[in-house]
């Protein structure tokens, strides 16, 4: 058996499986979705984002690109946010990067990658905000991490931003940003403590999209 055919029978064993735990599983599975968290993280296959929050199919709904980025051009991940604010009512939004990252990695090197270029340029942008504090920082491993961490707090600002999440905050006091590192090493996941609602207040200096 090949491993693509080994997939299914993966999945049989696991629909087996909660059926047995659960006859009316996957008829209240079907029915519809009422996530609390919008998970917004990187696509690396080492990092399944229910997984390692222990919540089940329903519980998270999930957007994964190279490097975790939320560009305001692109429209995949501002759909997601759209749809997760106004038609889910998602309470909480999450960016989690993780040490070990290849897209911030290449992103640190002199070299061109072709078509990664644009996307990777979003990380080197926030090298360049960043550049003093990074500089400081001797050890290249100690640094390439703490560059993780502040593209995981840049992209969470890019996420207060937009008028889905301001407007449904003043109105309904949700959902809040949170950010997030999942370090491969041990598995754990580290909460970078972003200060939500002082950073809605500081950026709404140029970024207001609401007028309140």
């Amino acid at each position: 058996m090949t491993a693509y055919d080994k997939i299914f029978e993966n999945n049989q064993r696991w629909a087996e499986e909660q059926r047995r735990a659960d006859p009316d599983y996957f008829t209240k599975l079907s029915l519809s979705q009422q996530p609390d968290f919008l998970y917004i993280g990187c696509s690396d296959s080492r990092v399944p984002a229910n997984q390692i929050m222990g919540l089940a199919p329903g519980d998270v709904f999930v957007h994964r690109n190279v490097a975790n980025l939320v560009n305001n051009v692109d429209l995949n991940v501002m759909s997601v946010i759209n749809y997760a604010v106004q038609q889910l009512d998602v309470k909480h939004i999450i960016v989690c990067g993780h040490y070990g990252c290849g897209g911030v990695r290449a992103a640190m090197q002199p070299k061109d990658l072709g078509i990664l270029n644009p996307w990777l340029r979003n990380i080197r942008d926030v090298y360049r905000f960043h550049k003093q504090e990074l500089a400081g920082i001797a050890d290249e491993t100690k640094r390439y991490e703490r560059l993780v961490e502040l593209n995981v707090l840049e992209q969470s600002i890019n996420i207060i931003k937009t008028a889905a999440v301001q407007k449904s905050y003043l109105a309904r006091g949700f959902p809040i940003v949170h950010s997030w590192v999942f370090d491969l090493r041990n598995g754990i996941i580290q909460d970078l403590k972003l200060d939500f609602v002082q950073t809605l207040h500081n950026i709404q200096e140029v970024y207001d999209l609401t007028k309140e």
